[in-house]
């Protein structure tokens, strides 16, 4: 249910400072928040059934965090207060009807007394001989009887904050020792847990990348810039740089490359666009890894931020037109296959866009989607301006798009490909006819649908994107104490490093006898011999067992019990 909430939280001086004391109170933690925990306790004090409390806590947590703020609080308290006047939570009501600047306080059952016991109660931390205070214990349900550190959770109100804690705790150690973030991925901060689901598009120019963001969004996003061909003469130029002058800035679309750059489109309070350097260093923002591929790159890097619904659920990423290959090496700059790869990681879906017109698929858009390997259950195959060709054309472009992406994705499974015209003009019938019209409305719903879901599977895919890392960053601990332990003590160093660089797929058969490890679980070989080129396996460190042995408890058993104690915040 989607109700503004701007009236809610206005209150007079005098209810604020009410609200406030009950803030206090219900605040067990005393960390400024209140959990669902919390919640459940103090919300019952009014007497109100399960299921308006429910539909409350819902619209007063509307950023999905998984615990209230002060400010979400009041918000919760007019809620209760105004169902318990017997007015219904509708939009009409929370949209002009009532006047929440006046309302009452809630009647809370047996609160007075309750405020009044803890007023005269002495303080219940006693501290120790040395003069610290004890600490609280952590719950029980989140540590395992084998884990040697237990995980605190007294400030942990989510299964995102519960990711944050397992990772800077157990996780983030044992990347650190290894160095994983040097050779996989760089560290992970906040901004990557609390980011907003992202939607990748990935396909040659003019496959209607960018007429399909503006599309869903029903508007153009600003700040949009294309790059002029540079076989074009200097008066050619001139007259194209003249005509832009006159038009007003946001997204060009064309029939030639008109993206030069990695745009992400998200929400924001205005419409503006941030450059790539600035975005990357904000430590709100889930960007800083993009630091690795260089200033060339940042250069050619934006974020385009606009007020919008959708944007407020979904994020999505604009790509640069996969060009032939040749042509890709001599005028990017930076390793744009990487950089589709750090994406493809960090993105819950991922959209691969064709034209009828173009189905031959470059070496480089070979190497771009081999890039994506390990995120195959996010590659959805979109054939867009299917409207351009007529019914036995497109079931022949069908056809050969199929036998095209079968020598690409190397999987048994074949890949669903939608079928449209995803653009705001109308369907050409004239090509398509009617069979073609309502497959394309069809396809279009079913590709809507999936795109509608993912906020509800967020959650259930960061999870599986961190447990996919724990895993990766235990085989790299591995490979890397082994590389270790066969350097000698004392002469030959270097000339043991190169024999375990050259039989590095050796090395890693003997890590996966060792361990009993699944060997489709190893890195690419030639990416990790490259990476280990640079560094002295010498000065590696030797296998930590605690630090394998924390991870194992933590997807064994913290991660299972987290989920159980904590609802998905995306339901």
């Amino acid at each position: 249910m989607e109700i503004d909430s701007s009236p809610i939280c206005k209150c007079s001086k005098e209810h604020q400072k009410i609200y406030e004391e009950w803030f206090n109170y219900s605040d067990s933690d005393g960390d400024g928040r209140i959990t669902g925990n919390d919640a459940i306790k103090f919300f019952g004090m009014s007497n109100l059934p399960r299921p308006d409390l429910k539909q409350v806590w819902a619209i007063a947590d509307s950023k999905r965090q998984g615990f209230l703020g002060l400010k979400e609080f009041i918000a919760a308290m007019q809620l209760i207060s105004l169902v318990q006047g017997g007015h219904a939570l509708t939009n009409e009501s929370l949209n002009g009807e009532v006047d929440f600047e006046n309302l009452k306080p809630p009647v809370m059952e047996g609160l007075d007394a309750l405020l009044a016991k803890k007023k005269r109660a002495p303080k219940t931390s006693e501290p120790d001989l040395n003069g610290s205070t004890q600490p609280q214990q952590s719950p029980a349900w989140f540590t395992s009887a084998k884990s040697a550190k237990k995980v605190p959770l007294s400030s942990v109100t989510s299964i995102f904050d519960g990711l944050k804690k397992l990772y800077a705790q157990k996780l983030k150690p044992l990347e650190v020792t290894y160095r994983f973030n040097d050779f996989v991925s760089p560290l992970l901060a906040n901004s990557d847990f609390d980011a907003k689901p992202m939607v990748m598009l990935l396909g040659q120019y003019s496959t209607g990348k960018t007429t399909f963001i503006k599309h869903l969004l029903k508007s153009s996003y600003p700040g949009k810039l294309f790059s002029l061909s540079p076989s074009l003469s200097g008066e050619w130029k001139k007259v194209i740089l003249f005509a832009m002058s006159s038009l007003s800035t946001g997204a060009h679309i064309g029939p030639e490359p008109t993206t030069d750059r990695f745009v992400v489109v998200m929400n924001g309070p205005d419409d503006r666009s941030i450059p790539g350097n600035t975005i990357a260093v904000q430590a709100d923002m889930p960007y800083s890894g993009l630091t690795t591929f260089g200033t060339a790159f940042l250069s050619k890097f934006e974020c385009s931020q606009m007020p919008h619904p959708l944007l407020e659920q979904i994020t999505f990423v604009d790509t640069p037109g996969v060009l032939s290959g040749e042509k890709q090496r001599t005028q990017r700059s930076y390793d744009f296959t990487g950089v589709t790869s750090w994406f493809a990681a960090k993105c819950d879906l991922i959209l691969l866009l064709f034209d009828p017109h173009k189905l031959d698929i470059s070496d480089e858009f070979k190497r771009v989607i081999s890039s994506l390997r390990g995120h195959d259950d996010k590659i959805r195959i979109v054939l867009n301006k299917a409207d351009q060709v007529d019914t036995q054309q497109l079931m022949r472009v069908y056809g050969a798009l199929m036998w095209s992406l079968g020598k690409v994705l190397n999987t048994p499974e074949v890949n669903r490909v939608y079928i449209g015209s995803f653009n705001d003009k109308p369907v050409n019938e004239a090509a398509a006819g009617p069979l073609g019209r309502e497959l394309f409305e069809k396809e279009q719903d079913d590709l809507l649908a999936d795109l509608k879901d993912i906020p509800k599977k967020a959650c259930d895919r960061r999870i599986n994107e961190f447990v996919k890392r724990a895993r990766a960053a235990k085989i790299h601990a591995y490979i890397i104490s082994h590389l270790k332990k066969e350097m000698p003590a004392m002469m030959g160093k270097a000339k043991t490093q190169q024999k375990l660089i050259d039989n590095l797929s050796d090395e890693f058969l003997k890590v996966q006898r060792e361990h009993h490890l699944p060997i489709g679980d190893f890195p690419n070989v030639e990416h990790f011999r490259e990476a280990l080129s640079g560094y002295n396996i010498d000065k590696f460190e030797k296998l930590k067992p605690k630090m394998i042995q924390a991870v194992d408890d933590m997807l064994g058993y913290d991660i299972p019990d987290l989920l159980k104690n904590f609802r998905n915040p995306y339901d």
